[in-house]
């Protein structure tokens, strides 16, 4: 199966200055389409200190300068793999507008403060759900889970105060690389990719980085 990709031009002069102010002129663009039921779905790649890789998506929560938020288990896989190895990498598969973003980087915790004020914006069966599920681990049955939901759902309800999980919380990726993939015919695609100019090349922490441009082979 193939198809020819048919879109926009994509060049170093339609670059921003800046990669997360590329990636929020791209995000919005697609968000403000409708093309996508869930523009902010990440494929989030971790591995293990000796190098076993795992894949799963997740749902962005928030980006700006300082680099991209998602929330998890910390007692999850990708959780325990981030712990043990920071080292990330993100991929956001914009297939209706022949677009990928591609992230590597570093994680790291988020701040309870901000982990506790993300939580109380959820739905109150998902901040129910983030205390049944032991993520990633085994469990005998699905009826095990929604007993464990139920039992939640009784101590909780609508209405009551749901405290963060302390187990759960928000990692933030602070961006080594990012690269913006524009599909076009005969394979022929663009691929930009900015390059942080960090001396050790890990991401550092905060915004204001400088940045270079490299454009990639397709």
């Amino acid at each position: 199966m193939r198809e020819q990709y048919r879109s926009e031009s994509f060049s170093e002069d339609d670059l921003a200055a800046d990669p997360m102010q590329q990636f929020a002129r791209w995000f919005r663009q697609i968000a403000a389409g409708g093309m996508l039921h869930e523009p902010n779905a990440m494929v989030v790649s971790t591995a293990t200190p000796d190098g076993v890789p795992s894949s799963r998506t997740v749902l962005l929560k928030m980006y700006d300068e300082h680099g991209f938020v998602f929330f998890t288990n910390y007692e999850s896989r990708k959780g325990r793999e981030l712990a043990a190895n920071p080292r990330v990498s993100l991929l956001f598969p914009w297939h209706p507008l022949a677009r990928q973003v591609i992230v590597t980087g570093s994680a790291a915790r988020v701040g309870r403060e901000e982990t506790a004020a993300y939580f109380r914006t959820r739905p109150h069966g998902s901040q129910l759900g983030a205390w049944a599920s032991d993520q990633s681990s085994v469990i005998g049955s699905r009826e095990e889970l929604v007993r464990r939901y139920e039992e939640l759902s009784a101590r909780y309800p609508e209405g009551e105060q749901i405290p963060a999980p302390p187990h759960w919380g928000g990692f933030r990726v602070v961006p080594a690389t990012i690269e913006f993939w524009q599909g076009h015919e005969n394979r022929l695609h663009d691929r930009l990719r900015y390059v942080r100019e960090d001396a050790n090349g890990d991401g550092g922490a905060g915004g204001g980085a400088a940045w270079r441009v490299e454009r990639l082979c397709p």
